[in-house]
């Protein structure tokens, strides 16, 4: 019977030892293990899969150098002397050149004295997971980046309005902490900023916004993003506000400074154009410079309206301070005459000078129905000759019709 006992329990146990086999093969996680002196003695096949190693490969090999872990020459000895605790990541070079991160966890193995006489160590991919986590920290560094060199505000709120987040350097212009608003309710903080309040309504219903306010004393351009989840339901509003005053004040400025240039050129205009009524029913128009379309242009509207206010009978252009003009304006000055005509006054041209006279004889101008003389002096005298005429001739019209000359 003891022999025969005993013989069954080594066939138990044999089986135990398979099984044991067949687990330590079959199992979803990386298992190694290695000895005092670093050398592997066991590997199994989720260790092939995940490293690149076949079995045979690896044993005999030293852990250290088959599977260096970055930046920690000494990790793999360390665990002889430590007791299983937090696990570690390492990154280690797959047989095929890839890197792979791997956490691993370990046992000591111990001999029947509690003596150290190896190292177990069990390890799964986290890959995907370390790479998540460093791009989760880059993109913290980067907003942190942004956050603490811009004067901006990066906030959140849930669906009640309730802020999650608010942190930015240009907390600190309006004299706010990094989170003073977190668990406070945005309207009724900004209850006094109507526009505000409704694009920030019309984010947690969905819609993006962009506007620019007026708070706290400073010139803002505020962002309001919709965070929807899986189902598509909005569950916050995530917001970018940039202080903007100094541009908006730069602009201001500019503004202004292009009104006061705008301002002067009129009265620069006014003073180079100068429309004067030397006598009643005479405006004279002495222009000086460069006379260009653009300017000629400007002088048509401006003397057609005064000889329609004043209700002039002549009206003289007098260019004897132009020292040139351009092939448009000799036709252009044409046409200022033909209109004065047509509001029922005379246009007179004086003072042409010899390089202006060339230029509306190169054009072929006809000046035959222009009057034009040498000065407004000259124009003058011509003025006084023609009203004298007419109220001579308006007198005798009188007199045969029997009734007193009207008064000019």
């Amino acid at each position: 019977m003891t022999a025969a006992t005993t013989s069954w329990g080594e066939v138990d146990a044999e089986k135990l030892a398979g099984k044991r086999a067949r687990l330590f093969e079959r199992a979803p996680v990386a298992i190694v293990q290695y000895g005092k002196e670093l050398t592997i003695e066991d590997w199994n096949g989720a260790a092939e899969r995940l490293l690149g190693h076949a079995r045979k490969e690896a044993l005999g090999q030293r852990v250290d150098e088959l599977l260096p872990a970055s930046g920690s020459p000494d990790a793999w000895p360390q665990l002889l002397a430590e007791d299983g605790a937090a696990p570690r990541v390492w990154s280690h070079v797959k047989k095929d050149g890839a890197v792979v991160s791997v956490e691993w966890r370990h046992e000591r193995i111990l001999d029947e004295h509690g003596e150290v006489i190896g190292v177990g160590v069990f390890g799964q991919d986290v890959t995907e997971r370390t790479e998540q986590a460093r791009r989760h920290h880059q993109r913290e560094v980067i907003l942190q980046a942004i956050t603490q060199s811009l004067p901006i505000i990066v906030w959140a709120v849930d669906r009640e309005g309730i802020f999650t987040c608010h942190e930015g350097k240009a907390l600190e212009g309006i004299g706010l902490q990094q989170g003073a608003h977190i668990g406070k309710n945005v309207f009724d903080l900004y209850a006094s900023n109507p526009h505000g309040c409704e694009m920030l309504r019309r984010a947690l219903a969905g819609e993006a916004s962009h506007s620019e306010s007026l708070t706290h004393g400073v010139f803002w351009d505020n962002w309001e993003v919709p965070m929807r989840d899986e189902q598509g339901e909005v569950f916050s509003v995530v917001g970018f506000t940039l202080d903007i005053s100094k541009p908006k004040n730069t602009e201001q400025e500019l503004r202004s400074r292009l009104e006061l240039i705008e301002r002067q050129q009129r009265v620069i205009r006014d003073l180079s154009t100068p429309i004067i009524q030397v006598w009643e029913g005479v405006l004279t128009l002495p222009m000086i410079g460069v006379l260009d379309s653009a300017r000629t242009a400007e002088v048509m509207d401006t003397l057609l309206e005064a000889i329609v206010r004043t209700g002039s009978r002549f009206a003289i252009l007098d260019l004897t301070g132009v020292e040139l003009v351009d092939t448009k304006t000799a036709s252009y000055l044409l046409d200022l005459v033909g209109a004065i005509r047509l509001l029922g006054a005379e246009g007179i041209v004086t003072g042409i000078r010899s390089n202006v006279a060339q230029t509306i004889v190169s054009l072929g101008l006809d000046l035959a129905n222009i009057t034009t003389l040498g000065n407004l002096r000259a124009a003058l005298q011509y003025c006084i000759r023609q009203m004298s005429k007419e109220r001579a001739a308006g007198a005798a019209h009188a007199s045969l019709q029997g009734a007193a000359p009207r008064p000019m």
